[in-house]
């Protein structure tokens, strides 16, 4: 999750040409290829505690690395900070990507990636009915044809063999996501992003592996049954998914039109069923194709739609959210 404070709007993506691209490429990869990380992680390791590891050790590193940098004295984290980190933690690191590592438990990466496609419609839902705010008709339309399409996926595993409870972690995941985006929105968080965003990454890790072990994963955990296909795919995750791409996010909410940024969460998806096809053989009928295409088409109506009226709050900054797999 990204809560970004500019003093001036984006630069427009020609300013930066190549690097603008090659962040972009960046996500759309990386991000994409989270949900094939996970699933490799869930080979062979306790997937709550490895998760919490990997947000612990990335959590770690941005928030030592960006804490010395910039406003030191007027920008210190208080008890506000923090408690607001303990609640957008639990909800987008435990209640998100907790969701998705325990949705992959069960069903295939490429379906887990469409249902979280799902966040920007909740979103606006969520936008609509809490905070009141006015639709147009591109969005309304995007939200009713996203949930068709969500339930085309999940009524999918009434047909096929495919976990309904797994399927219903995702949906959880999607919406846990999107509500601790939103509250982030307002809640107070440091101004310097890469500082609230370890915070955060603190505080879930610490949660996740608190629940790991509240469920028994360490006393079920076997080291010596690790697979080095899986610990490498714990480091990718950690490295590329949580710091290279992430850094890359940050940079883009910066010096990119909003609309070219937000294009991730209809790009991310396509990537990770063609990965999970191609490298863990997960069959892609033509239900969860048609089901893909229109949760993918949604999304993009409603992120258009909300270039063209921003949220009141944002100012002239910028402010999106990570990919829960990322």
């Amino acid at each position: 999750m990204a809560r970004t404070q500019a003093s001036t709007r984006p630069a427009p993506a020609r300013s930066h040409g190549p690097l603008v691209w090659a962040a972009l490429g960046t996500i759309y990869l990386v991000w994409g290829t989270t949900y094939l990380g996970i699933r490799v992680v869930n080979e062979s390791l306790p997937p709550l505690l490895a998760a919490g590891v990997r947000f612990l050790v990335a959590g770690g590193l941005m928030f030592g690395f960006s804490i010395v940098r910039g406003d030191r004295v007027g920008d210190r984290p208080t008890r506000a900070h923090w408690r607001t980190a303990v609640i957008v933690g639990g909800l987008l690191l435990v209640g998100g990507n907790g969701g998705v590592v325990w949705a992959e438990k069960t069903i295939p990466s490429g379906i887990t990636a469409l249902i979280i496609a799902l966040i920007p419609l909740w979103m606006a839902l969520i936008d609509r009915i809490v905070y009141g705010r006015r639709l147009r008709w591109t969005p309304i339309l995007g939200l009713v044809t996203g949930f068709g399409g969500a339930a085309l996926l999940v009524t999918q595993s009434a047909r096929a063999d495919v976990d309904l409870v797994g399927m219903l972690f995702a949906v959880g995941a999607s919406l846990c996501w999107a509500t601790g985006s939103l509250y982030s929105r307002h809640a107070p968080l440091p101004r310097r992003p890469l500082v609230g965003t370890g915070m955060e990454m603190l505080a879930g890790g610490t949660f996740l592996v608190a629940v790991g072990i509240a469920t028994g994963e360490l006393g079920r955990a076997a080291p010596a049954a690790f697979t080095g296909r899986s610990v490498l795919a714990l480091g990718y995750l950690v490295v590329f998914g949580s710091l290279l791409a992430f850094t890359s996010y940050v940079w883009l909410l910066r010096n990119a039109r909003t609309s070219l940024v937000s294009t991730y969460a209809y790009v991310n998806p396509v990537v990770a069923v063609l990965l999970g096809a191609a490298i863990l053989d997960e069959s892609i009928g033509i239900r969860t194709l048609v089901a893909g295409t229109i949760i993918v088409g949604s999304v993009a109506l409603i992120i258009s739609a909300k270039e063209v009226s921003p949220p009141p709050d944002l100012g002239s900054g910028a402010e999106a959210t990570e990919d829960p797999a990322g």
